[in-house]
């Protein structure tokens, strides 16, 4: 069974930065796809980025394309989120999941593991 722990958020003026990193434990297959998604008071949980546990497949949302990477440390079992020019309609918690499919890694009912979540706050 695999646990993920996010980390790094926090709250942030219009234009910061911030790291987010998601530490995985337990039992990892190479095929695994980790992605980050996001959810905003109410509205529903969105895509923002993806990445193969090994390889070099990335996905992004068009609304973080050149904001936002996502990157691995396999080493650490750690995935990272690095947010750059954040805006307030950033503003959300975001999680890690773990995807063991192979398709749609951009899609949320593909993911069956998630994290506890971790609270990005962007003022203007």
């Amino acid at each position: 069974q695999v646990q993920l722990v996010e980390s790094g958020g926090g709250l942030v003026q219009a234009g910061g930065s911030l790291r987010l990193s998601c530490v995985v434990s337990g039992r990892i297959f190479s095929s695994l796809t980790m992605g980050w998604f996001r959810q905003a008071p109410g509205k529903e949980r969105e895509f923002v980025a993806a990445i193969r546990w090994l390889g070099f497949n990335t996905w992004y949302a068009d609304s973080v394309k050149g904001r936002f990477t996502i990157s691995r440390d396999n080493a650490r079992n750690t995935v990272y989120l690095q947010m750059n020019s954040l805006q307030p309609e950033d503003t959300a918690i975001y999680y890690c999941g773990k995807s063991s499919a192979i398709i749609s890694p951009t899609m949320s009912s593909m993911y069956d593991s998630w994290g506890q979540g971790t609270q990005v706050t962007v003022s203007s």
